[in-house]
């Protein structure tokens, strides 16, 4: 997942018109493929935003009405769902049909994965749940907002990706990331609940976890990613599949140096809290 959220900052108003906007264009292009077109394989695009936003109900009226808390909640319940249907996915693959020829450039680009193409959609809802509850709540800040400008990226990229059937194993592979997530979200929820002073050796388990998943399974991830979309860039066909997802990992792993500069800044912060209680 994306960088770290805000609690409650506010934004300019032209800011949050602006992605207020993507998102009203994105719903009713997705309404209008599925009503219109016919494009019932799109559905649980609608089925993971109303899952979601149904878990985000469920927990502000069993748990907390904390607009932050509830919203960290539903995401680490997103992370543990997606990573948990990407191994799903992965494993599938790799027992009906091997290693082989799972990650050559036609099956990257043009095959779709047994579970592939509903787990993206499902997640695809996420972000839009997301994106909503985030704007109206105002959870980001900054004039450019680097957690609304991550879900704008996604939406566009795996929407793309979706109507045109292309690139589908290869966003399922990004989703890896969503292992760093669930221990990212896990330590804001701790927090947020008051277990500040935990066990030591809990927390310095919890960091550790922290750091390894977000170098494997988000940035050495990403970037392989990226290596691979540039090594194989001459077996691409002229359009835009190429420059799109160039252009949707470029900004991947730009805001993971920004995810990056935030640990750092959050592990400095908690080991000067644990020296002056010491």
């Amino acid at each position: 997942m994306p960088p770290q959220r805000a609690g409650g900052a506010a934004a300019g108003g032209d800011t949050s018109a602006f992605f207020a906007a993507t998102l009203v264009l994105w719903a009713v292009s997705v309404g209008f493929e599925i009503g219109v077109r016919g494009r019932r394989e799109l559905a649980p695009v609608a089925a993971g935003f109303a899952f979601f936003q149904a878990a985000n109900a469920a927990v502000r009226a069993a748990v907390s009405r904390d607009p932050l808390f509830v919203n960290t909640a539903v995401s680490l319940l997103h992370s543990s769902l997606t990573f948990a249907s990407v191994i799903f996915v992965l494993v599938n693959q790799w027992r009906n049909k091997g290693l082989e020829n799972m990650f050559e450039h036609h099956e990257l680009f043009g095959g779709s994965w047994v579970g592939a193409y509903s787990a993206l959609c499902f997640s695809c809802g996420y972000f839009a749940y997301d994106q909503l509850d985030m704007l109206r709540y105002r959870l980001y800040s900054g004039w450019i907002p680097g957690i609304l400008m991550h879900h704008l990226i996604l939406l566009i990229c795996f929407t793309l990706a979706l109507y045109r059937n292309v690139t589908i194993n290869y966003l399922i592979l990004t989703l890896v990331c969503e292992l760093h997530s669930i221990f990212l979200h896990i330590r804001k929820v701790r927090r947020m609940a008051g277990f500040r002073d935990f066990n030591r050796k809990v927390v310095k388990l919890e960091w550790a976890l922290n750091w390894s998943t977000f170098v494997t399974a988000r940035v050495v991830c990403h970037i392989l990613i990226t290596y691979k979309l540039i090594a194989d860039a001459h077996k691409f066909d002229k359009g835009i599949e190429l420059p799109l997802a160039l252009l949707g990992m470029a900004g991947m792993n730009l805001l993971n140096i920004f995810l990056g500069l935030d640990l750092f800044k959050a592990y400095g912060r908690e080991r000067n809290q644990q020296r002056h209680q010491d």
